[in-house]
């Protein structure tokens, strides 16, 4: 089931993220992002078992870890690590998933799709978040007008608003 604008405003409407593969390279996509995010009235959680802290704020090693919970995680993770991430994520109680991606297979596994449908996980299967939020920089805006154009963009579900 291809993702729809109501997957993205669905998922856009949560106000506590957590961010799932938060770099701890500074210069890293995740890491702008989040800071992007988070100025955008996100509550941004970072999780990465590898580092205790991004961007200032603590980082937790698993999503089950942080407390409160989060709304919805947007997984960043190399595609091979996202199947167990979304078990987290149902263990977690997260019914909000976004599996990034921009360019190549970026977050999304055929395997961790097949879970979240099968857990009635609401999901965006790729996309990049950027190209949905207001007042993103100009670029942004052109890979989803790419997007639209080779059919790619997620599309308004038939009978919704």
């Amino acid at each position: 089931m291809p993702t729809t604008m109501s997957d993205v405003r669905g998922f856009l409407a949560l106000r506590r993220i957590a961010i799932i593969g938060a770099s701890r390279d500074a210069k890293d996509f995740s890491r702008y992002l989040l800071q992007e995010m988070g100025k955008q009235g996100y509550d941004m959680i970072p999780v990465n078992p590898a580092t205790k802290e991004v961007e200032g704020k603590p980082c937790f090693a698993r999503v089950q870890d942080i407390q409160p919970p989060v709304e919805g995680a947007l997984v960043m993770t190399a595609a091979g690590d996202t199947e167990q991430v979304v078990r987290d994520c149902a263990e977690a109680g997260i019914h909000y998933v976004w599996m990034h991606r921009s360019g190549g297979p970026g977050a999304v596994s055929r395997e961790a799709v097949d879970f979240c449908h099968e857990q009635g996980i609401h999901l965006v299967e790729g996309h990049c978040p950027f190209m949905f939020l207001p007042c993103t920089e100009f670029f942004h805006r052109i890979h989803g007008f790419l997007l639209k154009l080779t059919g790619s963009y997620p599309r308004e579900l038939k009978g919704a608003e």
